[in-house]
């Protein structure tokens, strides 16, 4: 009988157990609900604070990924004859030939510091928020993937992320003239490839910096360091960040922490309806409906507590004054 009078004295700490994990589960959950409301900076930070948390992400951010040195494959830090280790195929590794040195920069192409940085992801929140004449003011602007520039997305660039698959995708005919004009709308930016990722990057990431060269186009193509790449992944992963591989948007966000001391974040959201409640399209621009239910992801858990803790801003609606056409 012993047994069944522990159970009956008990059973009151069960409820009491559920309620508690159910505190735990959504402290650890980003509240999409306060999100989705939330579209201006938290009214309780504190400015010096904020400040202080900015300056120290910096300073372990230059301690640990170096993107001052390491951002991008120079021939300064990737002479003739080093080996380049790829980041996710660690068992493939290339040695770097007289071609390949052809193509690297002699020197790191991004200023130690900026005053500010715009990272514009290509997510359907950004169609019709007028935001583009706001992120053309940033003194560095980060895009990711040849998006077409609109008056939501602004016009002015200066680092475009290309993934080689996207080259593989759109290219496969290997027509220089038609990748050059497809750049052209980035006058005089920098195209940053992962080359050294993985070994079907080489190829196409080659071809494209070859095909700029060749034309003295505007833009410059620079290759992504993979030790870069791998520190970054490895500082985020030591702050709870865990994936397979972090996302073009992450990568960019790091380097504009790296060197801004204000960093504006626009274009990223993970639902398929605004903070309005309306329905968002894929991209901004297409109308193109979500594919499925997007979830919550490490990564914009990420992106709301950095926000929330005055390190970056993160733009969830329309920009002020700006003007409007309805969604549908």
């Amino acid at each position: 009988m012993a047994p069944l009078r522990c159970t009956q004295k008990c059973l009151w700490l069960v409820p009491a157990v559920l309620v508690l994990c159910w505190f735990w589960i959504q402290d650890w959950r980003v509240d999409s609900s306060r999100l989705k409301s939330e579209t201006v900076q938290p009214q309780w930070r504190n400015a010096t604070n904020s400040e202080a948390l900015r300056r120290n992400l910096k300073c372990r951010l230059s301690e640990w990924c170096d993107a001052e040195t390491l951002f991008a494959v120079t021939q300064h830090n990737a002479p003739l004859g080093s080996v380049l280790r790829f980041d996710l195929d660690r068992s493939t590794s290339h040695t770097v030939d007289a071609h390949s040195f052809s193509l690297f920069v002699k020197e790191p192409p991004v200023p130690p510091h900026l005053s500010s940085c715009a990272v514009v992801g290509n997510g359907g929140i950004l169609k019709n928020s007028g935001c583009g004449q706001e992120i053309d003011q940033a003194q560095l602007i980060i895009r990711c993937n040849l998006p077409p520039l609109t008056t939501d997305s602004g016009k002015r660039t200066h680092i475009v992320i290309v993934n080689p698959s996207i080259i593989e995708k759109r290219f496969k005919d290997r027509k220089g003239a038609k990748l050059l004009e497809s750049l052209s709308v980035y006058n005089r930016s920098f195209i940053y490839m992962p080359a050294f990722s993985s070994r079907t990057g080489i190829k196409p990431s080659f071809w494209a910096a070859q095909t700029v060269a060749d034309a003295s186009a505007n833009q410059t193509v620079l290759f992504a360091h993979p030790e870069f790449l791998r520190r970054v992944s490895a500082f985020w992963a030591a702050r709870g960040v865990r994936v397979g591989r972090l996302s073009s948007g992450l990568f960019m966000l790091t380097l504009a922490l790296s060197l801004c001391d204000q960093v504006d974040v626009y274009g990223f959201w993970p639902f398929p309806h605004g903070p309005d409640n309306k329905t968002l399209s894929q991209h901004y621009y297409d109308n193109v409906p979500p594919n499925s239910y997007h979830t919550m992801t490490q990564e914009f858990k990420l992106l709301t507590q950095l926000r929330d803790s005055g390190v970056i801003r993160l733009q969830l609606g329309n920009c002020v004054g700006a003007e409007h056409e309805p969604r549908h």
